[in-house]
């Protein structure tokens, strides 16, 4: 074995060691791990899945509507006459009859090829939907680490200004300073630890938020990731938005519904041509057959039909309207996420300015405090200013996060797929694969059956 090779096994089995010596204690969660916990356990999710399944049994009971529909009937009877002598009669007969439209001008064709969009655009809304779900998992995540340290840091100011007062109170007993300092001290205290309070507040709300989004209670959180990749300018984004978002390819789908729709209202003008057979077997062994072809038209159905085809049009019209509102929605929204990315990083720039110079000057008034050129208030504000420094850089850098990926959700970007997780994803087409020819038995049906069993609900 060369040295070359020998290197790779041999940081293998260091890193093997490593991970074997570590405490038992509990990994802290990461962002991905909050994401995934979020996707598996989102009941949303599940709700639009279902939907999207029922959407596709539409498109199998379109295809049934252009199969024969077979029917059997029995009936049997019994009559009594009132005549002398009386006469009693049984009767009873056996009917199996099959009827099929032979042409009806592709009304039962344009009505599966709408069931079909349909299915497609419900595709897009559930995508959106789990971009909803992850960028409600990523504040949750965030504004529980944000939480935290809003409490870490105000645990630390009660704790400073608490030394704060007890070193005025010992300044106090020899005379260096007032009874004023001492109570000024006190109050800040108070304050503080009502800022303590309201931080406690926030996080423990933030832990229920966390629940509803991601499906259990934080325990220790990793620190926040570094940003993802993003496009190059604002115009890339929204190049990317057009063509990739899930709510404006929902609208396309849903415009050449309503164009297929108008179609559809036009068709049912024309004629249609039905066939039917039937077999009947009576009692005493009379047996009849008949076969039969149908045509029929309606003339006049009271303004109906052209009602329905003014609809249609109208319809086309609105869902040609709405996706161009949904293209200039979706510009919007891209245009707002980048500004915000670019005031969030230019505050927080500006606020490590901030607490470097406070921590400066809180330190230089804490020294001037102990020669007598400062008063304890003097401290108090300065330690104060700090703290809101410190605070504001905490919430700043949580929105920036947050802002990341509301920047993808616009770009259509936010799902499982594209952040490469590394988990397996529901797959949209596995039940529509299953009963898109509206399987009754037969190997078909055993394959629906595997589906069910696949995503758990048979």
């Amino acid at each position: 074995m060369t040295r070359k090779t020998l290197k790779p096994i041999v940081l293998a089995a260091a890193a093997t060691f490593g991970m074997m010596m570590q405490p038992l204690a509990a990994r802290a969660e990461t962002l991905s791990d909050a994401l995934v916990s979020a996707y598996r356990n989102s009941n949303l999710l599940e709700q639009n899945r279902a939907a999207l399944r029922a959407a596709d049994e539409d498109v199998a009971g379109a295809v049934a509507a252009l199969r024969p529909v077979l029917q059997w009937s029995a009936d049997y009877g019994y009559s009594k006459a009132d005549l002398k002598p009386t006469a009693d009669r049984v009767t009873g007969s056996m009917t199996l009859a099959a009827q099929m439209t032979l042409f009806d001008f592709g009304r039962h064709q344009l009505a599966l090829d709408i069931k079909k969009e349909a299915v497609l655009a419900t595709r897009e809304a559930l995508r959106s939907v789990e971009q909803s779900v992850l960028l409600s998992a990523i504040s949750a995540y965030t504004s529980v680490k944000s939480s935290a340290e809003q409490v870490a840091i105000n645990e630390n100011s009660v704790r400073v200004i608490g030394e704060e007062l007890k070193a005025a109170q010992d300044r106090f007993e020899v005379g260096e300073v007032t009874k004023t300092d001492v109570s000024q001290a006190e109050a800040q205290l108070a304050a503080a630890r009502a800022s303590l309070a309201a931080a406690r507040g926030s996080y423990e709300v933030a832990r229920e938020s966390y629940k509803a989004a991601i499906g259990h209670y934080p325990g220790s959180i990793a620190a926040l990731p570094n940003a993802p990749q993003l496009p190059k300018s604002v115009g890339e984004a929204t190049s990317i938005a057009q063509r990739n978002h899930p709510a404006v390819k929902q609208v396309q789908h849903n415009v050449t519904m309503a164009e297929l729709g108008v179609s559809a209202a036009a068709a049912e003008r024309m004629p249609k041509v039905t066939g039917s057979l039937s077999y009947n077997y009576a009692e005493g062994g009379y047996a009849t057959e008949s076969a039969g072809i149908a045509l029929s038209q309606t003339l006049y159905s009271g303004g109906a039909l052209p009602a329905a085809h003014r609809q249609a049009l109208a319809s086309r019209d609105k869902a040609r309207a709405t996706l161009s509102q949904t293209g200039v929605e979706l510009a919007q929204g891209v245009a707002q996420a980048w500004a915000q990315i670019d005031v969030y990083r230019a505050q927080m720039r500006a606020y490590d300015e901030q607490i470097q110079a406070a921590s400066i000057a809180y330190d230089g008034v804490k020294e001037e405090a102990t020669l007598g050129a400062r008063t304890t208030l003097d401290v108090l504000d300065a330690e104060q200013d700090l703290l809101d420094a410190r605070a504001s850089r905490i919430d700043a850098e949580a929105q920036l996060q947050v802002a990341y990926y509301q920047l993808l959700s616009a770009m259509g970007l936010l799902t499982v797929e594209d952040l490469k997780l590394g988990i397996p994803t529901y797959d949209p087409a596995a039940y529509y694969n299953a009963v898109r020819n509206a399987p009754y038995t037969s190997t078909q049906g055993k394959s629906l059956d595997r589906v069910l069993q696949a995503i758990g609900k048979n």
